[in-house]
């Protein structure tokens, strides 16, 4: 297959100069929670880059919310990573693993014995410092979302039927955890988004494109990977069965509706004035607006050209 799985997007690539001082202490995090990286050889961890996915995506964080940020996709990897063992094909005790993290979410504490809940733990209470009750609650489901959509992941490996688009789509947007991602758009930036703002058609579509942009990319890198271990949760997988076409032609057409995807979330972008008229928002509620589409922007940038080069999704 080739290599060439690259969009073409039209923003600046930006990257945050606390990058070091993330690495460090995301270093220092993952030796305090060093059963967590046990699925992953340490030596291939650190071609993954994760701190420098967090300077990308999140450039304008100060350096301890970038350590935030930084530890924050540590675990995303290695908690889905856990998955890729046998366990991932065992709904029941996903889905006991996934219900304990989310009782964390509503105060339950984490088993001293569990490395999984006391790291995730840790990040929750780090994550909500000094936030507001709303946007609490609307992380809390977030994560949940996310959590929740493991087990049927585990059982669609199991069953190894490969879904339509529509069930695709929805477990993929759980599992992508990208709702939890743009969350920390606003608790890094130190700004939350009123619920009027937030919930304007407009935004709502250029956080979903920006969700669905990253997972249709990745799918196409990680098909190598994933298709041998019988991942069914893959959009090439589907068009191949779709289109009745070898992977590469499946590939190339999943890169091609990414990229009009792109190209909408661009035009969105220029919307968003008419929105913040339409909702008679003041200037500093329009800053707060522009400040999360732009740290949405940043993350998409960032991600897509962290995905090309990481060493993450190389087979081999």
């Amino acid at each position: 297959m080739s290599d060439d799985a690259s969009l073409t997007l039209p923003f600046p690539l930006r990257r945050s100069r606390h990058h070091a001082h993330a690495a460090d202490r995301h270093r220092t995090w993952l030796d305090r929670h060093r059963e967590l990286a046990d699925v992953t050889d340490e030596a291939a961890y650190g071609h993954w880059e994760v701190a420098e996915l967090a300077a990308l995506g999140y450039p304008a964080a100060g350096p301890d919310e970038l350590a935030l940020a930084a530890d924050l996709l540590g675990f995303y990897f290695l908690f889905d990573d856990q998955f890729d063992t046998e366990l991932g094909r065992r709904p029941t005790e996903v889905a006991r693993i996934c219900d304990r993290l989310t009782d964390i979410l509503h105060g339950a504490l984490p088993d001293a014995s569990s490395a999984v809940e006391r790291a995730f733990a840790d990040l929750w209470r780090r994550s909500t410092a000094g936030m507001p009750g709303r946007w609490r609650a609307r992380a809390a489901t977030n994560w949940e979302w996310y959590f929740a959509s493991h087990p049927a992941e585990a059982a669609g490996r199991l069953a190894g039927r490969i879904p339509d688009r529509e069930g695709y789509l929805i477990l993929r947007r759980g599992t992508a955890a990208m709702e939890t991602i743009f969350d920390m758009v606003e608790r890094l930036g130190g700004f939350t988004v009123p619920p009027s703002t937030y919930h304007h058609p407009v935004l709502r579509q250029i956080r979903q494109l920006a969700a669905d942009i990253p997972s249709f990319s990745n799918d196409v890198r990680s098909y190598p990977l994933e298709a041998p271990r019988g991942d069914v949760y893959n959009l090439v997988m589907i068009v191949q069965r779709e289109r009745d076409c070898p992977p590469e032609e499946a590939c190339a057409i999943v890169l091609t509706e990414a990229q009009h995807m792109v190209d909408r979330y661009t035009h969105l972008l220029t919307e968003l004035p008419c929105a913040y008229d339409e909702l008679e928002l003041d200037e500093e509620q329009s800053r707060t607006a522009q400040q999360y589409a732009d740290g949405i922007t940043a993350w998409l940038t960032g991600y897509l050209y962290w995905e090309r080069r990481t060493g993450r999704y190389r087979a081999g």
